[in-house]
């Protein structure tokens, strides 16, 4: 008894025996006495030190409710005719203490006792130890408007049983959260990548004209990095002290942000449809006047409108996480497409410092407030003395499936936080493009993507054990890097994959073998004008500067299939250009064939 009592109290502070008080969520199932076996359960909050309520739904007595509200049982005379009788009566709270309450309710013979609150349930029913001593009967708070819900639904002549089933180790909402999570990751890091192998491609071909839809992306330097958790720390704390203010503009911030999201990853699709690719009329409007084809503007109306809707129903619990998670997606989708870190070295700092950042104002915070709350918890899910009751929707939310007390009372959601996608969602996109660079058949990306989902699992271990709010950072960080790390040892391609060199056109070229290969020019006309000899010289060699064709490694080099003997021969001088240019362009074919070739196989993998 004595290290449960302990467990419940803050690092010091002293336990105090006087006014011991154990929270704790059960519910009360409530059934119609006109014999409908359909029930509801209803959250109430109870402190075990009065009575313990049993765990399993049917070793609780169903017992007849007697609606009292209209008293306050604060003194004998609110009793009615003939007591409770075998019955558990259901009165206000206000006027008298807990246990002034419920000790009228057990001489009266009374088996338990509701009181209806009209705050939030927060605290459950106090008292003092030779109070809880004297009462052997469960006295529970029920809120108002569960207490109106009851007579709209089920009338007044019902029954009730009270009971506290055990918590879940693990919700299976956690498996969607991690298909989620694991798949925006790992379509994101791919979407990343096929943006440089395009634009390699397009590159290569020399064509950037109409088929430039995407966005540029940004690459983030360790200043800006320094700069964002900065402003991170800020947010947050200006958060916790003003979060009734500034939660609306989280909001219209977020609404923003995932239309532009949910157009970018839209609009590929919406140019494969062959309707809607007429423009609208010449004008002056701002974006207008660009004349944006008509599919492309309902879409981006479609886009809005999606938001619009999220914005306006967003409390509605039954569906409206649907559309959040939908629209954080999308948002994720974007800025892994867009935000790009360059090198191993950006990313390490990325998470690193994230890591310390997220570790802090979950485990740390605690200690430096007044309530001993997190300062990332309380921001995540909402103060629980906030007025407006808005939420931050900079969360992947699925309700809990399992039914418990915590569930029906406090917590009805499993969060994800979109900063645990995104910081590990950069490292993974920056492995597909090293993949795709230096062409190693995706391993950087399969192995940091599969790290990634195991540091999640981990994450939802540490939960289910510590049954408390997890800075998925610590297990997520850890993990990828340390993979990622591995496989660039293993490869022997750390130096390259740390800063950023692997690049097909930063890797180091094979030694040419030279050959002692001269570059003779076909024989003159000394008696030509000099313009004609440079032009005679010119479409001898197109491919060679004046100065190159007196460089014999240069010859070398364009030149490597010509045969000496064919250079000094007498009776081949005459058909030197077309041996030349032929030479020419087959090495040139030779030499680009390769990289054409994997640029082709790549693009046409990725679409």
């Amino acid at each position: 008894m004595a290290a449960a009592l302990t467990s419940r109290v803050r690092p010091g502070l002293l336990l105090l025996l006087v006014a011991q008080v154990c929270c704790e969520y059960g519910m009360v199932h409530v059934l119609s006495e006109k014999g409908s076996n359909k029930g509801k359960d209803y959250c109430i909050l109870f402190n075990s030190q009065w009575a313990y309520l049993p765990h399993d739904l049917g070793k609780a007595s169903l017992l007849q409710l007697q609606d009292q509200t209209a008293s306050l049982l604060c003194s004998p005379s609110d009793v009615p005719d003939g007591g409770f009788h075998n019955r558990i009566p259901m009165v206000m709270r206000g006027n008298c203490t807990f246990y002034e309450k419920v000790r009228l309710a057990q001489i009266n013979g009374a088996r338990g006792l509701l009181i209806v609150s009209r705050e939030e349930l927060v605290r459950p029913p106090q008292g003092n130890w030779s109070e809880y001593e004297e009462i052997d009967i469960p006295v529970a708070l029920l809120s108002y408007t569960d207490m109106l819900d009851i007579g709209k639904s089920f009338g007044r002549s019902v029954k009730v049983a009270m009971y506290a089933p055990n918590e879940p180790v693990l919700d299976y909402n956690m498996v969607i959260i991690f298909v989620m999570a694991v798949g925006t990751v790992a379509i994101g890091g791919c979407w990343a990548g096929s943006r440089d192998v395009k634009k390699r491609y397009m590159k290569h071909k020399r064509d950037d004209g109409a088929e430039k839809h995407d966005d540029e992306t940004v690459d983030v330097t360790p200043i800006m990095i320094c700069v964002f958790v900065v402003m991170c720390c800020s947010m947050l704390v200006l958060l916790y002290f003003f979060y009734d203010h500034l939660v609306y503009v989280i909001i219209g911030i977020f609404c923003l942000a995932a239309s532009i999201g949910l157009y970018s990853c839209l609009s590929p699709f919406v140019r494969r449809f062959p309707l809607g690719k007429c423009r609208i009329p010449d004008n002056n409007l701002p974006y207008f006047h660009k004349r944006p084809q008509v599919r492309m503007l309902l879409l981006a109306v479609f886009c809005i409108s999606i938001s619009v809707v999220w914005g306006v129903f967003r409390k509605e619990d039954q569906w409206a996480w649907v559309l959040q998670d939908a629209l954080g997606i999308a948002f994720c989708l974007y800025m892994l497409k867009t935000i790009r870190l360059p090198t191993f070295k950006s990313c390490t700092l990325l998470l690193m410092v994230l890591f310390v950042y997220d570790v802090f104002f979950v485990f740390i915070t605690p200690f430096l407030t007044k309530t001993g709350q997190s300062i990332m918890v309380e921001v995540a899910v909402g103060p629980t003395d906030s007025a407006t009751h808005e939420k931050l929707p900079m969360v992947l939310k699925v309700p809990r499936l399992n039914s418990s007390p915590l569930a029906l009372c406090d917590r009805p959601f499993s969060l994800l936080g979109f900063g645990d996608i995104l910081v590990p969602g950069l490292l993974v996109a920056y492995c597909h493009r090293f993949d795709i660079q230096v062409q190693s058949s995706r391993v950087y990306f399969v192995a940091c993507t599969i790290a990634y989902g195991i540091g999640l699992l981990v994450t939802f271990v540490a939960l289910a054990l510590m049954q408390m709010g997890q800075p998925a950072l610590l297990y997520l960080v850890p993990c990828t890097l340390i993979t990622s790390f591995a496989v660039a040892l293993w490869r022997k391609e750390l130096a390259m994959f740390w800063t950023g060199s692997g690049f097909a056109k930063d890797l180091p070229h094979p030694p040419l073998v030279l050959a002692p290969v001269s570059c003779p020019n076909p024989p003159k006309d000394t008696n030509a004008p000099a313009s004609q000899q440079e032009a005679e010289q010119q479409m001898t060699n197109p491919t060679l500067h004046a100065d190159d064709q007196n460089n014999p490694s240069l010859c070398a080099e364009k030149l490597p299939n010509l045969n000496t003997k064919e250079l000094t021969n007498p009776s081949m001088r005459a058909e030197q250009p077309q041996i030349f240019i032929s030479k020419i362009e087959q090495s040139s074919q030779n030499k680009d064939d390769p990289e054409s070739k994997s640029l082709r196989v790549e693009k046409n993998q990725l679409d």
